[in-house]
C-alpha cells in the first residue's frame, strides 16, 4: 500500500480574521461614511445641530465595531484555534508512536492494540467536530500509516503466530476508517471548494477553485476508484469546469461582437463549441448551450449555423 504524503492537500480553514489595523481602517471608514450619510441626511431635514447626532451615531458604531472584533470575532476564533491545537496535539502523539516502530522491530500485539484504539479516539474526536476537513485528513492519514506497517508486518509472520489474528483484524478496522474519513474528508473539501467558487467574481477563479475540488475528488478516487459518490461528485464538478469556460469564451465573443470583429467572434464560438464538444460527452444542458452558441453564430453569418453539429 502506497503511503500517502502528509504535505499534500493541507489546509487550514480558519475564520475570517482581518489585522487589527485593516480592521479599524476599515471601521473608521465605514463610520466616517456613516457620519457625513446621517449629516447630510439631517441636514436636509433642517436638523438644528446635525453634526452632533450623526456623531454620536457614528461614535456608536465605531465602540460596536470594536466591541464586536474584541467580544465575538476573537472568541469565535480562539475557540476555533483552541480545538484545532488540542487535535493537532492528539494527531502528533499517534503519529510519534506509530513512526517511531523501526521497520526491524515487530508490531507486538500490545502496540498493534494501542495504536488501533488511537486510530478510533481520534475518530470519534474528527466526528466530534465534523464540519472541519483537517480532523479527517488526519485519521486517515494515521490508517494509511498503521496499514503500511501492519502489511509489512504480515508478509514476514508466520502462520501459527497468535498476532496474525490481532494484525488482521487491526487492519480490518484501520481500514475501515481510512474509507470513511479519506470520503468524509473529500466532501468537506469539495464542499468548501464549491462554495468558494460561488462566492467568487471572476470565472477564472471560478474555475480554479473547481479545478481544486476536481483534485480533490482524484486523489480520493486513486483509493477508492469505484466509489459512485465520488464519481458522480467528478462528474458533476466536470459539467461545472465546462460550464465556466464555455460561458468566458462566450463572453468574449459577444465583446468581439460588439465591437465589430465578426471574424474574431465566430473563432471563438467555434472554440466554445469545440469545448464542449472537446471531452465526448452529451448531455442536454450541452445541447442546449450548443443550441444557443449556432443561433448567436447565424446572427453574426447564417452558413456558420451547422457548426453546432460538432458538440453533439
Amino acid at each position: 500500500m502506497r503511503q500517502y504524503n502528509r504535505t499534500a492537500h493541507i489546509r487550514s480553514r480558519r475564520p475570517f480574521w482581518l489585522p487589527a489595523s485593516n480592521y479599524y481602517v476599515l471601521a473608521v471608514a465605514a463610520a466616517l461614511t456613516f457620519f457625513f450619510l446621517a449629516w447630510g441626511l439631517l441636514n436636509d431635514a433642517r436638523e438644528e445641530t446635525p453634526w452632533i447626532t450623526a456623531g454620536i451615531g457614528a461614535s456608536i458604531l465605531l465602540f460596536g465595531a470594536v466591541l464586536f472584533r474584541e467580544l465575538v470575532l476573537r472568541r469565535i476564533r480562539n475557540r476555533f484555534v483552541q480545538r484545532e491545537s488540542i487535535l493537532d496535539r492528539q494527531m502528533s502523539e499517534v503519529y510519534s508512536r506509530i513512526e517511531t516502530i523501526r521497520p526491524s522491530e515487530k508490531l507486538t500485539l500490545e502496540r498493534n492494540a494501542t495504536l488501533i484504539e488511537d486510530i478510533r479516539r481520534k475518530s470519534d474526536a474528527a466526528k466530534v467536530l465534523g464540519k472541519f476537513s483537517a480532523g479527517h485528513r488526519e485519521v486517515f492519514e494515521l490508517c494509511e500509516l498503521y496499514l503500511a506497517k501492519n502489511e509489512s508486518e504480515l508478509k514476514h509472520i508466520r502462520a501459527g503466530s497468535p498476532r496474525l489474528g490481532a494484525l488482521r483484524k487491526g487492519r480490518d478496522t484501520a481500514a475501515r476508517h481510512h474509507r470513511y474519513h479519506l470520503l468524509k474528508w473529500a466532501e468537506i473539501e469539495t464542499g468548501n471548494l464549491n462554495q468558494l467558487a460561488r462566492g467568487e467574481s471572476g470565472l477564472k477563479e471560478k474555475a480554479e477553485a473547481a479545478r481544486n475540488a476536481v483534485g480533490v475528488i482524484d486523489y480520493a478516487l486513486e483509493f477508492y476508484p469505484q466509489e459512485r459518490s465520488l464519481l458522480d461528485s467528478r462528474d458533476i464538478l466536470t459539467e461545472i469546469i465546462v460550464s465556466i469556460e464555455v460561458s468566458g469564451i462566450v463572453e468574449e465573443a459577444e465583446k468581439a461582437a460588439f465591437d465589430g470583429d465578426q471574424k474574431l467572434a465566430r473563432v471563438l464560438y467555434r472554440d466554445a463549441l469545440f469545448r464542449l464538444g472537446r471531452d465526448n460527452v452529451s448531455n442536454e444542458s450541452r445541447q442546449l448551450a450548443a443550441e444557443r452558441i449556432s443561433k448567436e453564430m447565424e446572427k453574426l453569418d447564417p452558413t456558420q449555423g451547422n457548426d453546432a453539429d460538432s458538440a453533439n
